[in-house]
């Protein structure tokens, strides 16, 4: 581990009591040779559908309850178009997977156009971009039906579709149309679907799985959102833990997060009562999730369930004997994603249309088993999965859900690692800098959740939290032999209905709104100025209020120097590098509770410049509460 100069008293005292060393100038000599190995996908993303991040957030699906999926089966975002009576019905399943489907009653005598509206995820965004939709349809019909886009006060028509749908009353029948849209200047919109009463007066048509898509990322069939997911990328992240969380785990073992249940054809997929609240489509399923790894080049870690389900109900963990079954599961999963089309799940995954493999690295076994009484079976649990695991697919790295000694074996396997998740107070996160110059080099670590959470202060990342987060991260730079992953989570918020507060990007279906917040800046600087070496920085005092690391590239050419002021005064540095002249330097800095949210915006954003070296060094003001990084090439 590269460390600065300087007492371990110091900087412990430095970590717990910032603001009161004030440093009025900071003499820093990073060196341009040696150093520790850096994981270079060490920043990433830890995913799971919380705050309606998935369904009506990254997912493009923009109708809500469209499959009428989860414990509640009710008409959620639909209304009556004209004089009509909707109900759920489940008389009539599109699929096994999908029993229950939107009656739509005409009385007889009735004319006109009728049918429903869908108001998405608390409005639909409308752009001018080219929309597609779908729908099931069962019941006798011959005619035409209209798709259209409007907004839902203003009654203005931003989009619209004819369709000619034959339907008779055995089965049900696909549709699908494509059209483009005009702009809307709110996310007040809703889809509707109208179609001529008088062919259906006095009986009603049947309608299953309707679907509205803009233009998705990389334009991928079941795709994500740009808005959302372009974002995303430009984070720079380099990995992606994925489905959960929590939301892996399940109410019970019959709730959780089943992979075969998540692939194939939207109409087979039955979703299932998610764990925040909401029901989840599983529209975004296992295939889609390696498509987002595809599409932002993402290093998959795949979670997979462990035998422990969520407390509800005062469920007990699966062992001994009956864990087998779900060993199984795990392993056909695995064949699925990495096997070749001569295997069965292989095979599988081939009939979908995919005959190539994924590439996977990391498997996770659970989430958090350290807590709720998962805690006294996790060792046996994980060892089970572990052999098998490893057993089937040796060159896989297996992660433990915990890095609590009294939850793992007494001896971890070689070559596992360890995930531990810290949501904390500012404070509590500077004082934790030098929480790993100690730590057991044995056992590799994924910091799979972290961030500030100070709800009393903020509902939003703010300023001197995020600067927290950043004085934390450098704990893991400059400790990185022994950590090698860290993701801030959770990810994704829909502003209307959050279940978590203090999220990394959070966004509302208004055009353009979706908001970065300060502590995505701060990730977005580390994942986009990320080495392979850790470099050793000699300093002439101790850490704080200010706090470094250095990294360089691959190739050495390039040196990246990550600096935090976690203080309310401007700190001046000098920083010499040997050889260089000129510098890159990018800033984020603002008062230490100003936070971007959906009222004011991004109102704290980096600030790029550049500096030039006099006599060797450069000159820096780093103002109060800041994160910046001087990138020298």
């Amino acid at each position: 581990m590269v460390r600065s100069l300087g007492l371990s008293a110091l900087l412990r005292l430095g970590a717990v009591l910032p603001l009161l060393s004030h440093v009025t100038c900071l003499d820093l000599t990073v060196s341009t040779s040696g150093g520790n190995a850096t994981n270079p996908i060490m920043w990433g993303f830890m995913f799971e559908d919380i705050n309606h991040s998935g369904d009506g957030g990254i997912h493009g699906q923009l109708l809500r309850n469209n499959g009428f999926q989860g414990e509640y089966h009710n008409t959620t975002a639909y209304a009556a178009v004209g004089d009509v009576d909707i109900s759920v019905d489940d008389e009539n399943p599109l699929s096994d997977a999908l029993p229950y489907s939107l009656a739509v009653s005409v009385p007889e005598g009735t004319t006109g156009s009728v049918g429903f509206s869908n108001e998405g995820y608390w409005g639909i965004t409308v752009n001018a971009d080219v929309y597609s939709s779908y729908f099931w349809v069962k019941g006798g019909y011959s005619g035409d039906v209209a798709i259209k886009l409007v907004g839902a006060a203003s009654g203005t028509e931003y989009a619209s579709s004819t369709v000619a749908v034959d339907s008779t009353d055995d089965k049900y029948t696909y549709f699908e149309t494509s059209f483009e849209s005009k702009q809307a200047p709110d996310g007040n919109n809703l889809w509707t679907l109208t179609f001529d009463a008088e062919k259906v007066a006095g009986s009603a048509l049947h309608f299953d799985l309707v679907q509205l898509f803009p233009t998705t990322f990389h334009e991928r069939a079941n795709g994500l959102k740009p808005a959302i997911a372009n974002v995303v990328d430009d984070m720079g992240g380099k990995f992606l833990r994925f489905p959960g969380g929590n939301n892996l785990e399940g109410a019970s073992a019959e709730r959780r997060w089943k992979w075969n249940n998540t692939i194939g054809p939207l109409e087979n997929r039955p979703g299932r009562q998610g764990d925040w609240g909401y029901g989840n489509s599983d529209a975004l399923g296992l295939v889609e999730y390696l498509f987002w790894c595809d599409d932002m080049g993402l290093e998959p870690i795949l979670g997979v369930w462990a035998g422990y389900s969520l407390e509800s109900g005062g469920n007990t963990p699966i062992t001994g004997d009956a864990l087998q079954p779900y060993i199984d599961d795990v392993l056909n999963e695995l064949e699925f994603i990495t096997g070749d089309t001569s295997t069965t799940y292989g095979k599988l995954r081939e009939s979908y249309g995919y005959a190539e493999p994924w590439t996977l690295k990391y498997v996770e076994i659970g989430n958090e088993d350290n807590l709720g009484g998962g805690c006294e079976s996790y060792a046996e649990r994980f060892t089970a999965f572990h052999d098998a695991i490893h057993a089937a697919y040796p060159d896989l790295t297996i992660i433990a859900s915990t890095n609590e000694a009294s939850c793992l074996p007494s001896s971890m396997p070689a070559g596992a690692w360890a995930d531990y998740h810290n949501y904390n107070t500012a404070a509590s996160l500077v004082a934790s800098f030098n929480q790993f110059d100690h730590a057991d080099r044995a056992t590799p670590l994924f910091i799979g959740e972290f961030s500030c959470r100070e709800t009393a202060t903020s509902k939003y990342p703010f300023m001197r939290g995020s600067v927290a987060e950043a004085v934390y991260m450098l704990g893991f730079e400059r400790n990185a032999d022994v950590v090698r992953l860290a993701a801030y989570a959770p990810l994704l918020q829909l502003f209307n209905d959050t279940q978590w507060d203090v999220d990394l990007i959070g966004f509302t279906q208004e055009p353009g709104n979706v908001v970065r917040s300060t502590s995505y800046f701060v990730q977005q600087l580390f994942a986009q100025n990320s080495g392979t070496t850790t470099r050793e920085v000699s300093a002439d005092a101790a850490f704080g209020p200010v706090y470094w690391s250095a990294t360089a590239s691959a190739d050495g050419k390039t040196t990246y120097l990550k600096l935090a002021n976690y203080g309310d005064a401007e700190q001046s540095v000098s920083v010499r590098v040997e050889g260089a002249t000129k510098a890159a330097l990018t800033t984020l800095s603002a008062d230490e509770l100003k936070s971007n949210s959906p009222d004011e915006g991004e109102v704290v954003v980096p600030v790029k410049g550049s500096v030039q070296a006099s006599n060797g060094s450069f000159a820096l003001e780093l103002p109060a509460w800041a994160v910046a990084v001087l990138v020298v090439s």
